[in-house]
């Protein structure tokens, strides 16, 4: 109902809806203990690494002793084994997957009187997860996050352009040539992630021109598809502009940095999270990735469980205690930096020298373009008994959805549901082949890849 509302109404009352949106999530995104969140993070910004650590020993004792006792997975898990809550021994502790958390969810999830929120997540392995957090988990996060932009000059109601997986347009829109929304009280336009071709780039990039912002957010891939229209179309953006591009959601090439900066004349500064709540990634002033100590605890692990410099990440959060990730296979790699390597910037949390496993995989769409990773995944939202789905594109007007359903759950409503979130990322011009299967296989690697890509080569 609110979607058919939000259709019919003229484009000035759709900003306006996004404004009592924004309202209403701030409030609670931005009150509570958030202001107190805030000064901590601004106060710990220069510890030492042993602090770090100490704080880091301090916060995962607390987050085992609260999981076993208000969660029902972890009371099963955890209880008997000795010394649970030391940070010595956390190897001593089960790693949790995905698909145990998927699984679990229920019994994961704390028994509270407090009304925790929800969120759901895409799932880029093809599956969809709802986790439920406290509102003050929700405030430190965006502590967490709003003190790293701050370093770079952002706070909230500084002119920001925002790319996300949103989708708040009208045919309308399109017809009109706007690809956009603007909360004008916040300060933020919303520029549609889901229109990324060669007909509409034109319209994107004078209208970031004329809208001056001070700020880049969201999709990488996004952005880099404007930054190479732009350049190639020979746009000048406005020199002294954007302060700062933080990118959100994918793994950053070389190439998508060096255009990026170069188009809108700024720097860009990276950070890694998850929508379930892993702790952060930050990129300083000098470039460095540094794992933030203060947000949970990050394991480098090889196929054997071992520590390694670089494998895949097993984290636990301190986040999350809505629901509890604890040595959590989050399904992405990193390297670590070696230990000789320092940075100046007076952060002393150790170093990253690469994140490796968001994959920056996408579908095209002839009438829309590319559909990246993480609108691919967010198609699986709110529709219930998809266990798992695959998709291949090996022709550019056709895409084959391959899916794995639960019998129990899954029908006819909810596969109209799918198909209409598949149109509206492709259009409605591009054939939808759908095929249901008991399993779909890994890769060699033993991976799962949610996006298969085959005609990557007939796209400039």
């Amino acid at each position: 109902m609110k979607e058919k509302i939000y259709n019919i109404l003229p484009h000035v009352f759709q900003n306006l809806l996004v404004v009592l949106y924004n309202y209403k999530a701030y409030k609670i995104r931005y009150g509570g203990s958030y202001k107190v969140f805030r000064e901590e993070k601004e106060k710990n910004r220069t510890l030492s690494l042993e602090e770090l650590k100490r704080y880091q020993a301090e916060r995962f004792k607390k987050l085992i002793e609260f999981a076993k006792q208000n969660s029902a997975y972890y009371q099963k898990t955890l209880c008997n084994i000795p010394n649970a809550s030391d940070i010595q021994n956390i190897q001593n502790l089960p790693i949790l997957d995905k698909e145990t958390l998927r699984q679990n969810i229920e019994s994961v999830v704390v028994q509270t009187e407090e009304k925790l929120e929800k969120s759901k997540t895409g799932g880029t392995t093809g599956k969809s997860l709802e986790v439920q957090n406290f509102a003050h988990n929700s405030q430190e996060r965006f502590a967490f996050l709003d003190d790293f932009r701050s370093r770079f000059g952002y706070e909230l109601r500084k002119k920001t352009a925002w790319f996300s997986g949103k989708n708040l347009l009208t045919s309308r829109d399109i017809k009109n040539n706007r690809f956009w929304k603007t909360d004008f009280i916040h300060k933020v336009r919303y520029y549609s992630t889901f229109h990324i071709n060669e007909d509409y780039l034109k319209y994107y990039v004078e209208d970031l021109i004329k809208y001056k912002p001070q700020y880049l957010v969201g999709f990488p891939s996004t952005m880099l598809e404007i930054a190479k229209y732009g350049l190639l179309n020979g746009y000048d953006f406005p020199a002294d502009t954007v302060k700062a591009v933080f990118p959100t959601a994918e793994t950053i090439t070389l190439e998508m940095r060096a255009r990026i900066e170069r188009f809108f004349k700024t720097k860009l500064y990276d950070q890694y999270a998850s929508s379930e709540g892993a702790p952060f990634i930050f990129e300083c002033k000098n470039n460095k990735l540094h794992l933030e100590l203060q947000s949970g605890v990050f394991e480098v692990l090889d196929e054997n469980n071992h520590p390694t410099q670089s494998g895949r990440l097993v984290v636990t959060s301190f986040t999350n205690e809505g629901t509890p990730l604890i040595r959590y296979d989050i399904g992405d790699s990193i390297t670590l930096e070696d230990e000789s390597v320092t940075c100046t910037c007076s952060n002393n949390n150790p170093l990253v020298k690469e994140i490796l496993g968001r994959v920056d995989d996408y579908i095209y769409s002839p009438e829309n373009g590319k559909i990246n990773i993480i609108n691919v995944a967010n198609a699986v939202k709110d529709v219930e008994g998809v266990i798992k789905y695959q998709i291949l594109q090996n022709k550019l007007n056709r895409i084959d959805l391959i899916i794995v359903k639960d019998e129990n759950i899954y029908n006819t409503n909810q596969e109209s549901k799918f198909i209409q979130n598949w149109k509206d990322r492709l259009g409605n011009k591009m054939e939808l082949k759908i095929k249901y299967v008991d399993d779909i296989p890994v890769e060699k690697s033993g991976k799962f890849r949610m996006v298969k890509n085959n005609i990557k080569h007939l796209i400039n």
